[in-house]
């Protein structure tokens, strides 16, 4: 995922688009400052995983900044912010559909034994194993209880 970012970079820089070098030069900022945080714990740079999480921050950064500028009527700030959520997401996995979502959680469900609500944080951390990135946990979770309440 580094390269992706790093080639991306490179492509944005050579043809002067300033928006996407921006957002990329962001990117790379922040995972440096990942690789150095965890530094002291005498391991290798960031992991995809971590990388991963990054963007997602960044995407949902990007989203709550969208929302307030479109809410105080500065369609200006607005676009710049859209801009930037659609170059992130071109750096994260494909999204599931709510008919995925649903049919992973089913799978998840059967593959834990989950029984009941008490079961939820198991099939939650299954989820983030077979899909990382790919589904929003904030609305799964709310499908996760209703299915293991049911």
């Amino acid at each position: 995922m580094r390269d992706e970012i790093s080639e991306g970079l490179k492509t944005a820089l050579k043809a002067r688009d300033l928006r996407r070098t921006a957002t990329l030069r962001a990117i790379n900022a922040a995972i440096k400052d990942k690789d150095i945080a965890i530094r002291p714990e005498n391991r290798g740079p960031a992991t995809n995983e971590e990388i991963l999480a990054i963007v997602q921050k960044m995407v949902k950064q990007r989203e709550e900044s969208f929302a307030i500028y479109a809410q105080a009527g500065r369609a200006d700030l607005a676009t710049v912010e859209k801009e930037e959520i659609d170059i992130l997401n071109e750096f994260l996995p494909k999204a599931l559909s709510e008919g995925e979502v649903d049919a992973a959680i089913q799978a998840a469900i059967a593959s834990t034994g989950a029984e009941g609500p008490k079961d939820m944080g198991k099939v939650i951390a299954q989820l983030k194993v077979d899909y990382p990135g790919r589904i929003d946990f904030g609305r799964a979770s709310g499908k996760v209880k209703a299915a293991l309440s049911a």
